[in-house]
């Protein structure tokens, strides 16, 4: 059984919190492959990963905690820290207000970086990543050009982890509708706040395929309501409002989302 969580929103959907719950209730590992998280919206991360010398999201953490004794990079092979600019250009990514200072690209358990040269890395983070050495981009050709050689080939082996398990639970990043580009799982649930709809996990591969094809991010990639829009849910289940603690504990999680987890795993 292989299962995809995805967001029509870009922030703030509630992907994690459905998919910590559904970890919970079918006791099926989950996996993050791509994350991000920003330099001043998620301070709190970022002075974490510069202590620790580790960068990874509280969203990889909560999923790595669901699934057991799970380090976060071992479910989450690729991770961006972003930096706010507000009142400038566009950057390499072609987007307005942010641009991306590093990734981190985990493979075989060996951590790798590839660093923005185009922006000024913040001491802490050049004094706990070994950035010095990591390869810097100065153009999106040159970023996919090592997209390609680092960041696929980390993507492709957790793809093939997920492959040769009899369960999978991926969870998608911000509104992309699919982390992985040939993942094509049994049943979706797309989630956003007070709403999960429910679609067959074939027919919604093959509208990402129809839907992909425009530059986002220096790939191609889909967008959420690009790829539901060319499909009819088999449901559409409202979903309660939880507390901050109680998004905390994934047996409250399942039980107050057990009619969507129902109506998703009725799908399979």
């Amino acid at each position: 059984m292989k299962l995809l969580v995805a967001g029509s929103a870009e922030v703030d959907a509630g992907k994690t919190t459905f998919t910590t719950g559904l970890i919970e209730r079918t006791g099926v590992r989950g996996y993050k492959p791509r994350a991000g998280n920003g330099y001043w919206y998620d301070q709190g991360d970022y002075r974490r990963a510069v202590d620790e010398g580790r960068l990874y999201g509280k969203d990889a953490k909560k999923i790595a905690a669901a699934n057991g004794d799970v380090r976060p990079e071992a479910i989450n092979p690729v991770h961006r820290l972003w930096l706010p600019t507000p009142g400038r250009g566009k950057g390499i990514l072609g987007r307005d207000g942010r641009r991306f200072l590093f990734d981190r690209v985990t493979r075989d358990s060996d951590d790798t970086y590839v660093v923005n040269g185009q922006t000024e890395i913040p001491p802490a983070a050049e004094r706990a990543f070994p950035l010095d050495s990591a390869p810097n981009v100065g153009s999106l050709s040159e970023l996919n050009e090592l997209m390609a050689d680092c960041h696929a080939p980390a993507l492709g082996a957790l793809a093939e982890e997920i492959e040769t398990r009899d369960g999978a639970i991926v969870e998608s990043y911000a509104d992309i509708a699919r982390p992985l580009s040939a993942f094509v799982p049994d049943a979706v649930a797309v989630v956003e706040p007070r709403r999960c709809r429910i679609y067959d996990g074939g027919r919604y591969a093959k509208a990402c395929d129809v839907a992909s094809g425009s530059a986002h991010e220096g790939r191609l990639e889909e967008r959420v309501e690009s790829v539901v829009g060319l499909l009819d849910p088999e449901a559409s289940v409202t979903l309660p409002a939880l507390s901050s603690e109680e998004r905390d504990d994934r047996t409250v999680i399942a039980d107050a989302y057990q009619d969507a987890y129902d109506a998703l795993l009725a799908s399979v």
